[in-house]
């Protein structure tokens, strides 16, 4: 596969990844879809880092779209110089993003070893705090949060899915990360129009 047509899949996949961690985040703040516990006693930590919005969201956007650029013909420059200064400047922004993407990964897994914020025994507390994350496996403590209801199922799902995305986002920036260096020194292997076969 050309360093263009692999950046291009690589943009392509990591654009919509990080709208999901953005839509992800933007769920944790309002458990079952509700804003009644929307303020800073009620939501953990881990929900107003924003790790899903900033971290696997923006930070990754910005490398997505830079990879989607550099697969493409067109404004900057003309040939191969052009090319491989698109590939040059997406080589900075996959490096961001598997930054941002990380952030992401240990922001998301601290929300899941740790658990939501919930009212159990009449006291807003991580109650799961000291089970290291075994509640993950007993489903049986989960219906113990009184309120919000279901805020562990919600935490867990969503949590679940920002780690996925932003593993999988670790994993395209530095395949874009090694694929743009290579477009950078290499050049692209995509034949120029009009060149015979």
């Amino acid at each position: 596969m050309c360093t263009g047509k692999c950046s291009r899949f690589v943009g392509l996949s990591l654009i919509p990844l990080s709208l999901v961690c953005m839509v992800a985040n933007a769920l944790l703040l309002v458990p079952q879809g509700k804003t009644n516990w929307t303020n800073v006693s009620n939501l953990s930590l881990q929900v107003w880092l924003m790790a899903g919005f900033v971290g696997g969201g923006l930070m990754v956007l910005c490398p997505g779209i830079a990879a989607v650029r550099a697969g493409g013909k067109g404004c900057c420059g003309v040939g191969c110089c052009g090319n491989r200064c698109r590939m040059l400047r997406s080589i900075f922004s996959s490096a961001f993003g598997v930054l941002g993407a990380i952030y992401c990964l240990s922001v998301s897994g601290a929300g899941l070893r740790i658990g939501p914020i919930c009212l159990m025994n009449g006291q807003w507390e991580y109650h799961f705090k000291d089970t290291e994350g075994s509640y993950l496996l007993n489903r049986t403590l989960w219906d113990l949060c009184v309120e919000p209801p279901g805020v562990v199922s919600w935490n867990v799902t969503l949590f679940s899915l920002l780690v996925a995305a932003s593993c999988l986002e670790v994993v395209l920036c530095g395949i874009q990360l090694v694929n743009a260096t290579l477009g950078v020194f290499c050049g692209d292997c995509r034949k120029k129009e009009g060149t015979p076969q």
